[in-house]
């Protein structure tokens, strides 16, 4: 059916959404359009009337490559958008009057970790990010989002690809940029084995690469994978979580810090490889609690490398299924939590009932951090302000820092 639509917001995924509930790629708020709409959604829209924050795409494959969604808008806009569905997400909850801060976004080409796509064909290999809306792979020659040394990954994939992907299945390769170079960790190939293993380390000299695994495994460590968190260097796991962007850790450490004011005995609760626990060592004890046993070890053993540190205790603890509860919490001035994108309630019921007199809680998804809010305020927190943290430019993708204090 074609027709003509105005758009009257953007949905979380940054499609415009007209009237009736139809999405619309490409467009923004205020804008009119002009298509064929089929399954609720307008395909290739023609822009009748363009909204002044519309802005010019720097990449040329924005619009096939799926890993931009919103190039088309400007800053200004999308920082703004960004304060706005965290604003919403507590409103549905009935959290309304808190401090939301500007935005703090991290630069175009920026990125230090990204997960590309990686397939055999049947003259070789290709690599990038999935094609908007679409399982294919769109092969990348340029990116605005990941800094430049990452693009060099892409080769490294397609060679990983040749030597030990399928046609008919696809790797999955997390390219980080650390301390000692690029670190490659490949997932979805064929099990490794010795046929192979040569090719592999072969391929790491070729690349001048760090460090790369293959299914877990790590098959060749030319130098440390370091990543510094403060006066540490930890080496992460194989493919191990990391802050998309140094400017986002950074923004994220700087407002965890100012949640946390004078305390000097805190928690760190889905604390990773310690990208927070460590840099607040410098000022306070810290308990550390992370459910994935490589990320503790590594956490403790940047620890205990780096010196001037106040004591760490690290535990490998599940804290969806085993929240510290009510005794455990006992004698802690602060806490940071950081759960996934799921959020933290069980944990949240617990600092409801006894937690410490200062919290930040960091999210990545405002809707389960809105629902924990609201836990913690109903069990006696106040909430101070919310920073947003654009670490994922032009995408729908918004991250945050919250500062609760006990009434």
């Amino acid at each position: 059916m074609d027709a003509e639509l105005d758009i009257l917001r953007l949905g979380s995924a940054g499609d415009g959404e007209a009237e009736g509930g139809v999405f619309v790629p490409f467009a923004l708020p205020g804008e009119r359009v002009r298509g064929v709409v089929e399954g609720g959604r307008m395909a290739a829209p023609d822009i009748l009337r363009a909204s002044p924050d519309r802005a010019a795409p720097p990449c040329r494959h924005f619009g096939v490559c799926g890993g931009c969604a919103l190039q088309h808008a400007s800053g200004v806009f999308l920082a703004g958008w960004k304060r706005d569905r965290i604003a919403e997400a507590l409103a549905r909850r009935g959290i309304e009057g808190v401090e939301i801060r500007e935005t703090r976004t991290s630069p175009p080409r920026s990125r230090r970790r990204a997960v590309f796509a990686a397939r055999r064909t049947k003259t070789g290999a290709i690599a990038g990010f999935h094609g908007r809306r679409s399982g294919e792979i769109a092969a990348l020659e340029e990116c605005h989002l990941v800094a430049p040394p990452l693009l060099a990954a892409l080769e490294a994939a397609r060679g990983l690809a040749r030597i030990g992907g399928s046609r008919k299945g696809e790797l999955r390769v997390t390219a980080t940029l650390s301390e000692g170079g690029l670190d490659l960790a490949a997932e979805g190939g064929k099990p490794l084995d010795p046929a192979f293993w040569g090719d592999l380390v072969a391929l790491a000299e070729e690349a001048d690469l760090a460090r790369l695994a293959w299914g877990g495994e790590i098959v060749a460590s030319r130098r440390p994978a370091f990543h510094r968190f403060g006066a540490a260097l930890v080496e992460p796991p194989p493919g191990g979580f990391l802050q998309a962007t140094r400017e986002g850790e950074a923004a994220l450490l700087e407002a965890a810090r100012e949640a946390l004011g004078p305390a000097k005995r805190i928690a760190d609760l889905f604390a990773g490889s310690g990208a927070f626990a460590l840099p607040l060592a410098e000022q306070a004890e810290v308990l550390a609690v992370e459910g994935e046993a490589a990320m503790v070890a590594a956490l403790d053993a940047g620890w205990r490398a780096a010196p001037g540190l106040k004591r760490v205790v690290a535990w490998v603890r599940d804290l969806f299924r085993r929240p510290l509860l009510s005794p455990e919490l006992a004698g802690l001035e602060g806490a940071v939590i950081d759960p996934p994108r799921a959020g933290a309630a069980a944990q949240c019921e617990e600092l409801a009932k006894a937690g410490p007199e200062r919290l930040a809680m960091l999210s990545c998804e405002p809707a389960t951090f809105a629902r924990d809010a609201r836990t913690l305020i109903d069990g006696g927190y106040a909430m101070d302000w919310v920073v947003p943290v654009d670490q994922f430019l032009w995408s729908g993708h918004v991250e945050l820092a919250a500062a609760f204090r006990r009434r």
